[in-house]
């Protein structure tokens, strides 16, 4: 707390705020002490309280002075605390403009807590955007943005838009050492090759400066995902493949690009997502899970994930022993969080 004063006084100090302050206490105790001698029937308090409020213009009316000297003296207090008001009012209107358009342009750090960043803009950044934001566990998480470009790119309050490449110095204004996920996107603008090689790159830097973050990663080649995966990236996204995957899958089997694109969006029918076993079902089959889960919650168990992060094991057997640690892959319309 006493740092964070201290920080907030050297600010108002280095933009000739706490100068004002300073020059207008000084006004009120002078006048304040000045009246009291014009008016013998004021005390130097009740002069302060008269100096402050005919400095603001307030005009309350409760003391007027009565004496030449005193009228006088309110004439000048009233002519310079216009002007003196008129110039904080405008310094304090300058430092909060000034300060939203340094967030607009990516210049400031951020201090904040358990966020998501996102590195690289391009379509694809706008749209997992909208999702997090259409998710009920994503939607008020703080998002930090990274990416070259020239301002803030779409008007959400909670995020925050960091200007530059990914590299340890915007890492670092991101706060990359309390954040809980980072998504590490391609570049649009340079070729395919040059792209990975980019993504691989920031994963390192990422991977060195906070190996707890849990980081997802995006490649067009798949011959790049060993290096990803030497550079201990969590999650490691083909796009390529996936959308080859989906193609294939819609030529054979007509219309399960829809069903796909339905689970995966959160903004509209049923959602795909995983939850933690809840804990009446420890120590269950999975059989008895699935049923259970169908019959009170409307949900469907596709499969389970071994201890929250590990190994997928899609439709596993029905005498399979769900155990504490595992999460259940399920397809509901209202997410179940237990």
């Amino acid at each position: 707390m006493t740092k964070t004063l201290q920080k907030l006084f050297l600010f108002l100090q280095r933009e000739n705020v706490i100068n004002l302050f300073i020059v207008i206490l000084i006004i009120v105790l002078i006048s304040g002490g000045l009246i009291a001698v014009f008016e013998p029937e004021l005390s130097f308090a009740s002069g302060v309280w008269w100096s402050i409020v005919t400095l603001t213009t307030v005009g309350y009316g409760d003391i007027s002075p009565s004496t030449p000297g005193g009228r006088i003296l309110a004439v000048l207090i009233m002519f310079f605390g216009i002007g003196l008001l008129g110039m904080l009012s405008a310094s304090l209107a300058t430092l909060l403009i000034r300060k939203r358009m340094k967030e607009d342009k990516g210049m400031c750090a951020c201090t904040i807590n358990n966020h998501i960043i996102i590195c690289e803009w391009n379509h694809r950044t706008r749209a997992i955007i909208k999702e997090l934001r259409a998710d009920t566990q994503t939607k008020t998480i703080p998002l930090i943005l990274i990416a070259d470009i020239d301002e803030k790119p779409i008007d959400d309050d909670n995020l925050v838009f960091i200007r530059g490449s990914v590299n340890e110095e915007t890492l670092e204004k991101a706060n990359l050492k309390k954040a809980r996920t980072i998504l590490v996107l391609g570049d649009d603008t340079v070729e395919t090759t040059a792209r990975d090689a980019k993504v691989v790159l920031s994963i390192l830097t990422i991977e060195s400066m906070n190996p707890d973050v849990y980081s997802v990663v995006e490649l067009v080649d798949k011959a790049n995902e060993q290096h990803c995966i030497r550079a201990n990236a969590d999650e490691i996204i083909i796009g390529s493949e996936l959308s080859s995957h989906l193609i294939a899958s819609a030529a054979s089997d007509h219309g399960i690009s829809k069903v796909v694109s339905e689970l995966l969006s959160n903004s509209y029918g049923n959602e795909f997502y995983s939850m933690p076993v809840p804990e009446k079902m420890v120590g269950s089959t999975f059989l008895d899970v699935f049923i259970a889960m169908k019959t009170k919650a409307n949900a469907t168990v596709l499969g389970v994930q071994k201890d929250s992060s590990g190994e997928f094991i899609s439709n596993p057997d029905v005498d399979y022993l769900i155990c504490e640690k595992d999460n259940l892959l399920v397809i509901s319309k209202d997410r179940e969080d237990s």
